[in-house]
């Protein structure tokens, strides 16, 4: 292969600015068709973005001889269902967060991937934008000396959704989703946590459901050590008031304190006494960046930026704070 040319299995709300458009502006890659079981939805899409080609049955995209490597951006119930098959056609899948429903299924998506020798990346996407990439170089070059431990909040009122808005709502669906919105929201903090800090050594947590207006737990915290002896304690709740809003995780050292806003634009450094920022341009194509490795990963130009034995990392901590 000399070119990627992507199709999209799901081309929803998440695709429309955060990763579809940017697939078209990375050299060696282009958007060649998307699917949707809903074929009006998937030749508007098509129309819409300049998009040649659409389906609404994803076998038919997949088999498509000018698709080359598929892009799943369904919600986490299709995530292993597709991935399988486009594995066993033999096309590099680059598939959304969470990895997919459970640590099981995951652990089945990487299986595959070896046994298929076909390549499987997962869009933990922060780990390629500039902010986080500057706080492992802070962490790397040791600017606030060995880490203690990280604390990181998670507060929002049950009227927010950070990533992407949806008429059903399927992310507070545990059968659709694996969860709530810690299945949601959680995944890119603790991917980050894991890119920082390396091997976990235990982790454990506990997940509630306090509202009673859904299924899904809506408050979880959870404990790690790593390996390293970084402690890690989180808290997720979806139901505070307003006043009590929060997206915030800070890293102790033993010289200082790097704060910031997972989904936000701002690094904050403490040390000795001092106080610096360090502010971000927020990123037109958040998935932008990952999307370049990912296209030099597949084309034998670099490193899996986020191997499928990475996330699987990740779907078991999200299975120890939330399973008993």
């Amino acid at each position: 292969m000399q070119d990627i040319k992507w199709g999209i299995i799901g081309c929803g709300d998440v695709t429309e600015v955060k990763s579809g458009p940017a697939f078209n502006k990375v050299p060696h890659s282009s958007l060649i068709a998307v699917m949707r079981r809903d074929a009006v939805k998937a030749q508007d899409y098509a129309s819409r973005h300049g998009v040649p080609k659409w389906y609404s049955n994803a076998a038919d995209l997949i088999n498509d001889p000018e698709i080359n490597a598929i892009y799943i951006a369904t919600p986490p119930l299709q995530h292993e269902e597709y991935t399988l098959q486009a594995l066993a056609a033999g096309k590099p899948v680059y598939v959304e967060k969470p990895m997919t429903l459970n640590a099981a299924s995951a652990k089945r998506m990487a299986d595959a991937a070896i046994h298929y020798g076909v390549k499987l990346t997962v869009a933990h996407y922060r780990r390629e934008q500039p902010m986080f990439l500057k706080i492992k170089a802070m962490l790397d070059e040791q600017l606030i000396g060995d880490i203690r431990f990280v604390q990181l909040q998670m507060l929002q009122p049950k009227s927010t959704d950070l990533i992407a808005s949806s008429a059903t709502n399927w992310r507070i669906d545990p059968a659709i989703s694996g969860g709530g919105l810690f299945h949601d929201l959680a995944p890119h903090q603790l991917d980050l946590m894991l890119y920082y800090f390396g091997a976990v050594k235990r982790s454990s947590g506990i997940a509630i459901h306090q509202d009673g207006l859904h299924t899904a737990d809506d408050l979880v915290t959870g404990q790690i050590l790593f390996d390293q002896g970084v402690v890690f304690n989180g808290t997720w709740c979806f139901t505070v008031a307003e006043s009590n809003q929060a997206d915030s995780c800070e890293i102790y050292g033993a010289k200082g304190k790097i704060s910031f806003p997972v989904f936000g634009s701002k690094i904050t450094v403490t040390l000795d006494g001092a106080v610096q920022e360090y502010p971000f341009e927020p990123l037109q194509h958040v998935q932008q960046p990952m999307i370049a490795k990912v296209v030099d990963y597949f084309l034998d130009k670099g490193p899996n930026p986020c191997s499928a034995e990475d996330a699987l990392q990740s779907m078991q901590l999200l299975d120890s704070f939330t399973i008993f």
